[in-house]
């Protein structure tokens, strides 16, 4: 995000930018949410280990928007449902298959003015906080 666009941009109390939208690589699926994430994880489990995904967290209380068709790939426990975009194949968001945990993951990296440099993670030129979870067995 340019700075011009920085200026008149909403922010929430600890400065980050409100409403942020973003999409799968083929645009069919859109993400809205509601802030910028404060940290986004980076998790070891099999299936986020193939996926690739940042996930960043937001509270299950309907303010993350995902419209456009999308797919569920449900495995082990059963307890998530990982979604992707049936187009291009974009792992978009994870949501639970039956009682809510309180939040829901998105992948961070479809987020709008996301992007990597010398290995750092960055969102509209600020650098995200990633926190590693070690969910290797499960």
């Amino acid at each position: 995000m340019r700075y011009e666009q920085l200026k008149s941009a909403v922010v929430d109390a600890k400065g980050r930018l409100m409403s942020v939208t973003g999409s799968c690589h083929c645009g069919a699926v859109r993400v809205d949410v509601p802030t910028t994430p404060e940290w986004v994880a980076s998790c070891n489990c099999s299936i986020c280990r193939k996926l690739g995904t940042l996930v960043a967290y937001y509270p299950d209380d309907g303010s993350v928007r995902v419209t456009g068709a999308t797919v569920p790939y449900i495995h082990g426990d059963r307890m998530i449902a990982f979604l992707h975009c049936p187009t291009c194949a974009c792992h978009t968001h994870w949501e639970s298959t039956g009682q809510s945990y309180g939040r829901i993951g998105v992948n961070a990296r479809l987020l709008d003015g996301f992007a990597v440099r010398e290995g750092r993670y960055t969102l509209d030129g600020v650098e995200l906080e990633v926190r590693y979870f070690d969910n290797a067995d499960r």
